[in-house]
């Protein structure tokens, strides 16, 4: 039996709400929800872009728009979606900001504005679904290995992910009493992604990425996708508070000062 064929039907008639799902990891996630029989809901900053993902994803999937930093617009968000689709099952905390900058470069600004998309959006998005999810459900959050791998040219990321990390641990404990497992997703080095245009914007640099990765290649949205999955899905049933690195193996050499330089 393929892999694709074990998939069909594990989410039959839920609804996974997704945010940052309008691209790269979060979309192919969303479309993989989809595939497994999901109701699907992606939020995204840009309405034209929001809409262009749903309509790929096809019938089952509603575009939304809202900034994840304003909780009201969050909630409002959330509230529509439940309104089409239903209460919560799975929720997906995708939506994330990235740019290289040595701190000395960074400005106050630059370094809050990506610690509250992550994190401070991570917290709106939980906070605001916690009342409208099924339970039990599911949620999942996009972390990275700079969460706990020091980056050169990447601190406000690994802060970002770092806390998003402990939140995720936070909230398995506050709320596994109610059925909602809380995971993360730490994405290694994806390829096609547009994190990936911005930290590996050369073939050289592309070329010692790899050579970096026990496995011999970046990954896919794909591969992010199936774990996102297996998290969502009845066979991860006692699986709360874990933070499931994919990287090909790249972090257990120790990655950080050399992914850039």
């Amino acid at each position: 039996m393929s892999a694709d064929v074990f998939r069909e039907g594990l989410l039959d008639g839920k609804h996974a709400f997704v945010t940052g799902g309008t691209s790269g990891i979060n979309l192919a996630i969303a479309a993989r929800y989809v595939a497994a029989g999901a109701k699907v809901t992606v939020l995204g900053r840009n309405v034209e872009k929001a809409q262009a993902a749903a309509s790929e994803l096809g019938p089952r999937a509603l575009a939304v728009t809202a900034d994840v930093r304003d909780y009201a617009a969050v909630d409002q968000a959330l509230r529509t979606s439940v309104e089409k689709h239903g209460p919560i099952d799975v929720l997906v905390c995708g939506a994330a900001g990235n740019f290289p900058a040595p701190a000395v470069g960074m400005s106050a600004n630059g370094f809050k504005a990506v610690v509250d998309i992550d994190l401070l959006g991570t917290f709106n998005t939980c906070r605001a679904a916690f009342e409208l999810m099924t339970k039990p459900s599911s949620i999942v959050a996009i972390s990275a290995t700079q969460a706990s791998h020091p980056t050169m040219l990447q601190s406000h990321v690994c802060a970002a992910k770092a806390g998003v990390e402990m939140l995720v641990r936070v909230l398995a404990m506050e709320w596994g009493s109610s059925g909602v497992r809380v995971n993360a997703i730490a994405p290694g080095p994806i390829a096609g992604t547009i994190g990936m245009e911005k930290l590996a914007p050369t073939e050289d640099i592309r070329r010692r990425v790899e050579a970096s990765i026990p496995l011999g290649r970046m990954g896919t949205t794909r591969e992010i996708a199936d774990m996102a999955l297996f998290l969502a899905s009845s066979a991860a049933s006692y699986v709360t508070g874990g933070v499931f690195v994919v990287d090909g193996g790249q972090s257990l050499g120790g990655f950080g000062n050399g992914l850039l330089g």
